[in-house]
């Protein structure tokens, strides 16, 4: 079996998540239901089949042994009605179960569905800090990998679960009819099977565990060397990569070995004691035939049955760790589920004015760790249509400041207020849709260069789409593009360069029309030329608007309004350019650092 997105932790509580799988099935009650119904008759009939045939051997035997004594012989209007009688039991149970397969495979399919929208719905509604908290490959394994194992699991476990409970109700029942000491030979092994599943299985669980955890060790290394593959070659590192993967490879080789052989054993050994069954019950029957007590038929019918007793065991002891892995999935997509959620949104204030961007920071306070202060006490007023820049070193708290205002975070401490109103009152979207972001990191989804753009406003024109590109100089470089705006981009934008994707993403924001602007490292990927032209560009349309620009190029900010410096978390310095040169504090240090500073460190 394919160990790719197997769980990477064993199931902490079997039952209890075996019995939350089983609630997602609630909205098919009545399909379910009905496979029941089905499962019944379609097991019904085919266990009433080896009765029929056992009948048509006893007409046949019969038969010869009256021709033997001189008598009428074979009865082949009594065979033919047998016969008859049994490829229309087994012709309708297996109708039956394939209508039974068709409503499983439905069921399971929905289910999966609805739990997929569940969990699109989750991650929507979590925190920027349990996304931000998360691997990202462990993440996507939860929403893509392990529903699919859950649904694998359920395919396979709900038809032969319900299926064999059946099949071997069925089979007693019908072995007792023919024999009941046949039956108890019969009924002897199902203990040792069980017994033997059980002693395997827990045998199989540590390593199983051990598989899944370096196979989610496994995947982590592919992503992370597939990811930064740039710099896995710029620093000649491939060597090391490959031995780190030798490494991992090895022991989930040895993991998965071990637990596959084991688990493999299951279903050998329980065949092993089927087929002791079988002799026993052959050797057994021969002899109830031999003195008369039983007929030929009915220990053909009996073996049959002896059969088709095992069968379930045996099926249930090869799926053995296919359940259990679905339900170590079942139960990684349930913490997910679980997580806790961000605070819910008020309701929408229909009468709220339009946003002029004022912003006001009151007393803020916030920590990403309790143990660990960022911000504390923070006070801050903006004004409508000013530009504040803020700068500072790694870590100060810059990009912790605009997100605060964006809301990606809750705060421990004090309030925001936008326009005179605190942001924990208004909702979400009513705050995000009046602030347009532009992140160092650039975002473009797979599709044309226009849809992109339209992702700032979905109720954007072709003029409006147009009029943002040429201010934020997109329209250049489109033109030289085969497609023009038509031309399909990947998920990573491959088909323009770095700085050419900076300019997107600044026009979709532009697009937008918001009152807040928050350019975090906007032109970090440009060349001086494109930076200068960009400039121009902000300068031009963020007239009337408040602008938060955090910048590590001083010569960007210059003309900022106001100029925050930030320093673990707290403002160490506020006013204009000119103003912070001329106090020789920590910006004028910060400037000489990066200017004045450079030939000196060169030299």
């Amino acid at each position: 079996m394919s160990t790719v997105g197997v769980p990477t932790e064993k199931s902490k509580d079997f039952a209890t998540s075996s019995k939350r799988l089983l609630r997602q099935l609630a909205p098919e009650r009545w399909k379910v239901v009905l496979i029941g119904v089905l499962a019944v008759g379609s097991v019904s009939l085919l266990v009433a089949g080896p009765k029929v045939l056992g009948h048509a051997t006893n007409v046949l035997y019969d038969g010869i042994i009256r021709r033997f004594q001189g008598g009428p012989g074979i009865d082949f209007g009594e065979l033919h009605l047998t016969l008859w009688i049994a490829v229309g039991l087994y012709a309708i149970g297996y109708l039956l179960a394939y209508g039974q397969a068709w409503l499983v495979a439905g069921v399971v399919q929905r289910t999966m569905h609805r739990m997929r929208g569940e969990v699109e719905d989750k991650l929507n509604a979590m925190p920027l800090g349990y996304i931000d908290g998360q691997p990202r490959g462990d993440l996507l394994s939860r929403v893509t990998n392990d529903i699919d194992n859950v649904a694998q699991s359920m395919q396979q476990s709900i038809s032969q679960l319900l299926t064999g409970l059946l099949t071997i109700v069925g089979v007693l029942i019908m072995m007792l009819t023919i024999s009941w000491q046949l039956a108890l030979i019969a009924i002897v092994t199902v203990p040792l099977s069980i017994w033997t599943m059980k002693t395997i299985a827990g045998r199989a669980r540590d390593k199983f565990i051990a598989q899944w955890r370096h196979t989610g060790m496994l995947n982590a290394q592919v992503e992370e060397t597939f990811t930064g593959h740039a710099i896995v070659k710029a620093f000649g590192r491939q060597h090391e990569a490959q031995a780190r993967f030798d490494a991992t490879n090895d022991e989930l080789y040895e993991a998965a070995f071990s637990a596959q052989f084991i688990s493999g054993c299951v279903q050998p050994s329980t065949v092993l004691l089927s087929s002791l069954n079988y002799v026993a019950v052959a050797v057994v029957g021969g002899l109830k035939v031999a003195n008369g007590s039983l007929g030929l038929g009915d220990v053909q019918a009996f073996i049959q049955y002896s059969r088709q007793f095992t069968m379930p065991l045996t099926q249930t002891a090869s799926m053995m760790n296919v359940l259990q892995s679905g339900i170590a999935s079942a139960e990684r997509v349930f913490e997910l589920l679980d997580a806790p959620e961000q605070v819910a949104d008020p309701a929408a204030d229909p009468d709220a004015p339009p946003i002029r961007g004022a912003v006001e920071f009151q007393h803020v306070s916030f920590r990403y760790r309790e143990d660990t202060p960022l911000i504390d006490d923070l006070s801050l007023t903006v004004q409508p249509g000013q530009t504040v820049a803020i700068v500072g070193p790694t870590g100060a708290g810059k990009t912790t400041l605009v997100n605060l205002i964006m809301r990606f975070y809750e705060l421990n401490g004090g309030r925001i207020l936008l326009d005179g109103r605190d942001t924990s009152t208004m909702t979400r979207h009513e705050l995000r849709s009046e602030i347009g972001m532009v992140l160092q990191d650039t975002w473009l989804f797979s599709g044309t260069i226009r849809e992109n753009l339209r992702y700032g406003n979905l109720d954007a024109t072709d003029e409006e789409i147009l009029e943002a590109a040429k201010a934020c100089y997109v329209d250049r470089f489109v033109h030289s593009l085969p497609h023009g705006y038509d031309t399909v981009l990947d998920d990573e934008g491959t088909a323009v360069s770095a700085g050419e994707k900076q300019l997107l993403t600044i026009a979709r924001a532009f697009l937008g029309d918001p009152a807040i602007l928050i350019l975090d490292e906007a032109t970090s990927s440009v060349d001086t030329r494109t930076e200068v032209l960009i400039q121009r560009a902000m300068n031009r349309l963020r007239g009337g608007r408040t602008s938060f620009v955090i910048a590590h190029r001083l010569s960007t900010i210059r003309d900022a309004d106001t100029i925050l410096v930030m320093d673990n978390g707290a403002i160490v310095e506020q006013g204009s350019h000119q103003e912070l040169l001329m106090r020789h504090g920590a910006y004028y240090e910060l400037y000489n650092a990066q200017f004045a500073g450079a030939a000196t460190d060169v030299s």
